[in-house]
């Protein structure tokens, strides 16, 4: 198991891999501190499995992450947490 601690876009996030778990698949374990809202989940919490092998083709845990994160805020026009006045 690895663990890393970035901050994409000014979110502080943990990043837990598990590679081959259950002997069956990669699955990864995304927490943005104090919960921040996230283009991939609203809660700042995502669990994630994959086959095996994914993780390692994007060059690693925080490499496949960060991509993930990118794609999914450009496919939405995700652009951080919004606050409403109203």
């Amino acid at each position: 198991m690895e663990t890393h601690n970035i901050t994409w876009r000014g979110v502080e996030l943990s990043i837990t891999f598990t590679p081959d778990k259950f002997g069956l698949v990669d699955h990864i374990e995304i927490k943005a501190k104090d919960r921040a809202p996230l283009p991939i989940t609203e809660t700042g919490y995502k669990s994630h499995f994959m086959p095996v092998g994914t993780v390692a083709e994007y060059g690693g845990a925080v490499e496949f992450v960060t991509a993930w994160l990118e794609h999914e805020a450009k496919r939405t026009g995700w652009s951080g947490a919004q606050l409403s006045l109203f």
